[in-house]
């Protein structure tokens, strides 16, 4: 990796000008937890391009290093308005490397912050264009898995655009594992339940992440918050969800009930894909509310005790607790 100068460069350190590969860097866009992301022209054929490329430290890791080539898959597989599209992959000087296409807009993130609580029609018209989108991925047996207002950018035109396949399930993929969980596996404000148990998911999952960005949309929180990732998983797991029409106005019962579906804890009571949901947001006069009458304050404490991921942090707890008293116990009896 040199700037022309005989300099040689690691991924991390490029800069303006640097050239990589065919490609010289304009800027740097973003960085993640297993890469970088730069803006670039071809010099093959003057396009601007993304340029992602992996941090060096992935390369010896396993786990880090399979999810960046399964995105490479993954972008050479989709094509459709609302997914950043794959342009093509190479590798120099022994480093894999990514190009897409250049996405310019405001990041969704961006848009809560600025915009959230959004008037409903707003919010319904953005989540179905997204919903849309990771419909097609489905089609193509590919789950997103970390979907987040971070990893989804909005046009100028408001056509919003998926980007980070990283932590995708594809088809017939082998399963990554992870020796703790981090962020790198998720993150936790939009992780459904089963993936806090440890499970890989499924295009529910998916389902789940758009219902907590739709709550997030229309009111400028997600449901569910906490001091620590573990709080906010053991919420995903046993919080209550409000009734959406009851606590943000302008919110009608069927937007409220479509929302709450796709925040249910089972997989089975959430719709079965993408398409059932948009199908009731473009029919909303017709979804059923009844499913607001049921509970959304049950708790479901075999979950929490079920979770993989929580009951080591349960333990400690209780076990913290229980040396507390003892040593209550002892001074007591010292007194």
């Amino acid at each position: 990796m040199s700037n022309g100068s005989g300099t040689t460069y690691s991924a991390s350190m490029l800069q303006i000008s640097d050239q990589f590969d065919h490609f010289q860097i304009k800027g740097h866009i973003a960085q993640g937890g297993m890469s970088d992301i730069y803006r670039a022209v071809d010099l093959l054929n003057g396009r601007e391009v993304a340029l992602k490329i992996p941090d060096k430290s992935i390369i010896g890791d396993p786990a880090q290093y399979e999810r960046f080539q399964r995105e490479l898959e993954v972008m050479r597989t989709l094509s459709h308005p609302a997914i950043q599209k794959g342009l093509g992959s190479g590798r120099f000087n022994n480093t894999p490397y990514l190009v897409t296409e250049l996405v310019t807009g405001e990041s969704m993130r961006e848009l809560v912050k600025r915009a959230a609580p959004m008037e409903p029609g707003a919010a319904v018209a953005l989540i179905r264009k997204i919903a849309d989108g990771l419909a097609h991925c489905h089609e193509h047996d590919i789950i997103h898995r970390d979907v987040k207002p971070e990893n989804i950018l909005i046009g100028a035109d408001g056509q919003p655009v998926i980007l980070d396949f990283g932590l995708a399930l594809t088809k017939g993929a082998h399963r990554v594992t992870y020796a703790n969980l981090s962020n790198a596996a998720g993150t936790p404000d939009y992780m459904s339940p089963e993936q806090i148990e440890g499970h890989r998911g499924d295009r529910r999952t998916d389902l789940y992440a758009v219902g907590v960005m739709f709550f997030e949309l229309l009111t400028g929180h997600p449901p569910f918050t906490g001091d620590n990732p573990l709080a906010v998983m053991s919420q995903h797991l046993q919080g209550g969800i409000p009734r959406l029409d009851k606590v943000q106005p302008g919110v009608s019962p069927q937007l409220a009930a479509v929302v709450l579906k796709c925040l249910r804890r089972e997989p089975d009571d959430r719709y079965a894909d993408m398409r059932a949901l948009m199908y009731d947001l473009d029919n909303l006069d017709q979804v059923n509310t009844a499913i607001l009458e049921e509970s959304s304050k049950q708790r479901s404490s075999a979950r929490w005790w079920r979770s993989p991921k929580l009951v080591p942090a349960g333990i400690a707890i209780v076990l913290m607790l229980a040396i507390i008293a003892l040593a209550f116990g002892l001074q007591a009896l010292h007194k």
